[in-house]
């Protein structure tokens, strides 16, 4: 796998659960996550073969860009890139973000309103990627931006949840609770000062971390749960 593939990320921080429990199975984030699973371990299974795979079905940003009007289906790239991921850590932070933060959002918008969201989110955090690189040629893939999605989504719903998270200190780690509000705060703050950073390197061959699809997901995600959330939902429940 090469470095090069936009999507990778160091998670500082690792959350192990929050406190708000789901009143209905998840069944929508559980074929999610099922689903990213199954196509990153038949991109295991292609051995070489899985570069030529990836620069096929993941977004470039300049492919994207010159082609998708005179080639339309270019348009749906980013439903596929979304599924794609670019190693092991890549897949399983993502997975567990959206294994912990994704239920209580379906819970909320309920399954169809939900797959809907998280496809809107993932699209839109690709468009912003392509928005902010548009001469880069480099592949972007992952559900980083979907997942972004959701969180700006519990955000909203759920400030006061308490996220249990494994935080390093020095070479120790410790297990505390942060409130939801504060945990994803920092989470976002990170992804737009890396990339604001990030702006002043514009090389079309520039790798790394998809810095402005987090953002872009996270943004979409907060204004189309407004859009999408059923009619009488709770700002903000109030957690016991």
């Amino acid at each position: 796998m090469k470095s090069d593939l936009r999507g990778k990320e160091r998670v500082p921080i690792i959350p192990i659960r929050d406190t708000i429990p789901s009143s209905r199975t998840p069944v929508v984030n559980y074929a999610l996550i099922l689903l990213n699973s199954a196509v990153f371990l038949y991109q295991v299974s292609l051995g070489d073969a899985v570069t030529e795979f990836l620069y096929a079905y993941a977004v470039i940003p300049y492919r994207f860009r010159h082609l998708f009007l005179s080639h339309p289906v270019e348009i749906v790239t980013p439903l596929f890139a979304m599924f794609l991921h670019g190693g092991w850590l890549h897949v399983i932070g993502n997975m567990l973000y959206l294994y912990i933060f994704g239920d209580n959002v379906e819970d909320i918008l309920g399954h169809g309103r939900y797959l809907a969201f998280y496809l809107l989110c993932g699209f839109v955090s690709f468009l912003a990627q392509i928005l902010l690189q548009s001469n880069s040629m480099v592949p972007n893939l992952g559900a980083s931006g979907a997942i972004a999605g959701v969180l700006g989504a519990y955000i909203l719903l759920f400030p006061r949840a308490r996220v249990v998270t494994l935080l390093p200190i020095f070479i120790f780690f410790t297990v505390v609770e942060i409130p939801a509000y504060i945990f994803l705060g920092i989470w976002f703050l990170i992804q737009f000062a890396s990339g604001a950073m990030s702006l002043g390197n514009s090389s079309a061959l520039t790798g790394g971390v998809a810095w402005w699809a987090h953002i872009g997901g996270f943004l979409a995600g907060m204004l189309l749960l407004r859009l999408m959330a059923p009619r009488g939902t709770p700002r903000s429940p109030v957690v016991v």
